[in-house]
């Protein structure tokens, strides 16, 4: 009987260990066999031009974007062909972070500068290819590819610029034109100031472009002031503008911050920045400052999305008041005694009655109805080709995004929002994004001699 039990024991002992080593080898199993899925993926990456290519000679630059969600990026690699002679142009690889998770960066957006004319290739029809791999062990352990095949055109020679009118002369706050032809269908053109760059537009007959710019208050004598004019293929024109540069001289000014004014006004900053803290006076330094510079990036991303038509006419109307600060005024402000900060104001300040009707300064599309900060309730006009208004302070907006705002259409009601002590409407031009004084805009005189006798010679 002793002996049964013992059988019967042993028998159930063997039992458990095939058991177990069956689930054993099946988790082997299933492990390499999850391991070969996570290797020898199929998925192939995804890439996308963001422009379309045709030409290339110049410099030509290509915004692309690789992704790969299982096993990651591996290379990215670009080769220029014509017949037999063939060019890698670009070869970007990654060194693999890992063996069964995605092993390379699953996005990669680049852009890539052609320089075609240093791989000496000739004048005529040539290929262009674009390679991206991933880390899969699929395709003889090379990765799956995705391959685009470009057909692209040689062209060395560069496009014929002709300027045919420029600003004589340019003030430090100041706006200017020019006007010129480009003999093919261009690529970027503009002007270039040092390393700020105007785009051009175009204008009346096809071949016609124009383009404003502008320099900060406080801008110096410029290097290099240039017409830049490149056509599809990349190839370059540089010719220097005649424009001359004079340097403007700005007031000064204190402003005394009382407490009552940072009582009656940071609360409502605060509505919109719940993240100030501290004393009254750290919160207006963080308004006038953090606040500030976000503000102004807004501006220049709006001022970057222009029209590519002129929506504007003639001179810009100014609102009836007098004035109360000037353009690029430079300002100390002092609390309890003492100097805590210094800005620029950018704008005109313009007081009539409370809440004056606000109109529209020129034609052109509202990109902006809203609170801005320091600006308060805000309304920004669009008028075309990089040219912009600002209305702030106001009290009430009557303007909508997306509308078009005809010459002297009523837009708000001013008011004291915003950074603002009283009761004043506080008026900006902008060119590209850079706030110039509205002076110039304001005469038609300038407009005519500047940019309008131009215009109408086309």
């Amino acid at each position: 009987m002793a002996h049964y039990i013992r059988l019967r024991r042993s028998s159930r002992r063997g039992g458990f260990l095939k058991t177990l080593a069956l689930a054993l080898a099946t988790a082997v199993v299933l492990a390499a066999a999850g391991a070969g899925v996570l290797l020898f993926e199929f998925e192939k990456p995804t890439l996308t031009l963001n422009r379309e290519i045709k030409y290339l000679g110049g410099k030509v630059e290509l915004p692309l974007r690789a992704t790969d969600q299982k096993s990651g990026i591996r290379s990215l690699t670009i080769t220029l062909t014509q017949g037999k002679t063939s060019v890698v142009l670009l070869e970007k690889s990654f060194p693999r972070q890992a063996w069964f998770k995605t092993a390379g960066p699953t996005s990669l957006d680049e852009k890539v500068v052609i320089d075609a004319q240093k791989a000496g290739i000739k004048e005529g029809e040539a290929e262009l290819d674009i390679s991206v791999r991933d880390f899969s062990l699929s395709g003889l352990f090379k990765g799956n590819e995705t391959l685009r095949r470009l057909p692209v055109t040689m062209d060395t020679r560069p496009p014929a610029v002709k300027i045919l009118h420029a600003a004589r002369a340019i003030h430090s706050g100041g706006s200017a034109m020019v006007l010129y032809t480009i003999s093919e269908p261009p690529g970027k053109h503009g002007v270039a100031i040092d390393n700020a760059f105007f785009p051009g537009f175009p204008v009346g007959k096809k071949d016609a472009y124009v383009c404003y710019f502008a320099l900060p208050w406080d801008a110096g004598q410029p290097e290099k002031m240039r017409l830049v004019g490149s056509d599809e293929a990349g190839n370059e024109v540089l010719l220097p503008l005649p424009t001359v540069f004079k340097k403007e001289t700005f007031k000064r000014d204190s402003i005394n911050l009382s407490e009552q004014f940072l009582q009656q006004k940071m609360p409502e900053f605060a509505q919109h920045y719940p993240e100030l803290k501290g004393t009254l006076l750290e919160q207006y330094l963080y308004v006038n400052n953090q606040i500030r510079r976000s503000n102004a990036e807004t501006i220049v991303q709006l001022s970057a999305e222009t029209d590519a038509q002129q929506l504007w006419s003639d001179r810009f109307l100014r609102m009836f008041g007098s004035g109360r600060a000037g353009y690029a005024d430079q300002r100390t402000y002092m609390y309890n005694g003492r100097a805590v900060d210094t800005q620029t104001h950018l704008g005109v300040d313009i007081a009539s009655l409370a809440q004056a009707e606000v109109r529209a300064s020129n034609r052109g599309k509202v990109v902006y109805a809203g609170y801005l900060g320091i600006y308060g309730n805000t309304v920004i006009i669009d008028h075309g080709q990089g040219i912009l208004s600002l209305y702030s302070h106001l009290s009430s907006i009557s303007a909508t995004v997306g509308t078009l705002a005809e010459k002297d259409q009523p837009i708000g009601r001013s008011g004291a929002t915003g950074m603002a002590g009283g009761d004043h409407l506080h008026f900006s031009m902008l060119v590209h994004g850079i706030f110039v004084t509205p002076v110039e805009w304001w005469d038609q005189h300038w407009i005519d001699v500047n940019i309008k006798s131009a215009l109408n010679a086309l």
